[in-house]
């Protein structure tokens, strides 16, 4: 870089610094600062800490992994036609292979081992439903088909059409509610959320877009509000709840966190941020594999969870598959939980099979595709 050059970037930093620091509590600035989510956003917010129990659940060791073979059509865009070289071309931090309890492939990318903390981002949605299905089984909510402003009346100051927003909308992104979930600018709601501090206040200027139920729309305030809905009927906050409900009766083996707004204000991130590892997401999708059973232990009621796979196919994500309460339900049975960077608890039923990928990124991976094509060579 040349003289003027080096003088002309070195002018351009003092002109923003003053305005970085003079916004120092403001979304835009830490977007700026931080700019898109990472892998280990966990290290960057307050969170709670979620304990794990006396016990913990191990699936059953192999005396040796499996041999896989990179399915025909993931050997291009330079990749070499090698399985873990391709894994680690596409920033797959951790990949498990799981059937019939038996862990039949198990690899971390280099400097990353089974105990290290991801952020899980939008599969902590699959988590909250999971909650709210077993809430609603002990009576602290009567059904999903209760206005959120049973729960949240201050809704009701912004737009009294929040009344007819229920939870089973706020499950199924049938809500309604006007959000920007764009990812890539510091402007958008979704920015707002994932880097600001106050989001009751957030919440509190929300607007509607439509009336509920009439179209798919993904937007992460839907289970924010249900985070919130859930810790005002219990009394108590999602990470005692979910260690309580989920975490010591699957047995984790590890603690976890839920990363918080502030520690000023201390509100769960309901719609990402659930921080854990590799192994006890798989045990969530074994919970699921097993209709809400834990060995003997009904954890989730059963019909929640038949409610969950009985998707409608008129509401579907950007890839056609149907979502409902939180997960993608597949015509073959497969059903998954997905982060934006690629992040996946994928569960196929007809052969017993749990595979949980994390990444630094999704790397344009067709990856329920690729887990399909897995499943064929199990």
């Amino acid at each position: 870089m040349n003289t003027f050059a080096k003088m002309k970037k070195n002018r351009i930093i003092i002109l923003i610094l003053p305005l970085i620091l003079t916004l120092n509590s403001c979304h835009v600035a830490r977007y700026f600062y931080w700019n898109l989510a990472d892998f280990d956003d966990y290290k960057k917010f307050p969170a709670e800490t979620i304990n794990k129990g006396d016990t913990a659940f191990h699936f059953i060791p192999s005396d040796s992994f499996i041999s896989l073979n990179l399915p025909e059509g993931f050997c291009e865009g330079g990749f070499e036609n090698s399985f873990i070289d391709f894994l680690e071309n596409t920033k797959t931090v951790a990949l498990l292979i799981i059937k019939n309890d038996t862990l039949q492939f198990e690899h971390y990318s280099k400097g990353f081992q089974a105990d290290a903390m991801v952020s899980s981002f939008s599969v902590s949605k699959s988590f909250v439903s999971a909650l709210v299905g077993i809430i609603i089984e002990e009576g602290y909510i009567k059904s999903v088909h209760q206005s959120v402003t049973d729960f949240i009346p201050e809704l009701l100051n912004s737009d009294i059409r929040f009344s007819k927003i229920t939870l089973e909308h706020l499950l199924d992104m049938q809500s309604g509610i006007r959000f920007n979930e764009g990812y890539s600018t510091p402007f958008s709601d979704m920015a707002k959320y994932y880097y600001g501090k106050d989001l009751k206040k957030y919440v509190g200027r929300l607007k509607i877009k439509s009336a509920p139920g009439l179209e798919y729309d993904y937007v992460s305030v839907n289970s924010l509000l249900l985070g919130i809905v859930l810790e005002r009927v219990t009394g108590g906050n999602l990470a005692e709840l979910i260690e309580q409900r989920l975490w010591r009766p699957l047995g984790m083996e590890y603690d976890a966190t839920w990363s918080l707004d502030s520690k000023k204000r201390g509100q769960i991130k309901a719609f990402c941020c659930l921080n854990s590892r590799a192994l006890d997401m798989a045990k969530f999708g074994r919970l699921y594999l097993n209709r809400g059973n834990w060995n003997g232990l009904q954890v989730v009621p059963k019909r929640w969870i038949e409610a969950t796979m009985k998707a409608d196919g008129n509401f579907c994500d950007s890839q056609g598959i149907p979502y409902s309460y939180g997960w993608r339900v597949k015509e073959d049975g497969a059903f998954f939980a997905k982060g934006i960077l690629g992040q996946y608890i994928y569960v196929f039923p007809d052969k017993e099979v749990i595979i949980v990928r994390l990444g630094k990124r999704s790397s344009g991976v067709d990856w329920v595709s690729f887990f399909e094509k897995l499943c064929s060579q199990l």
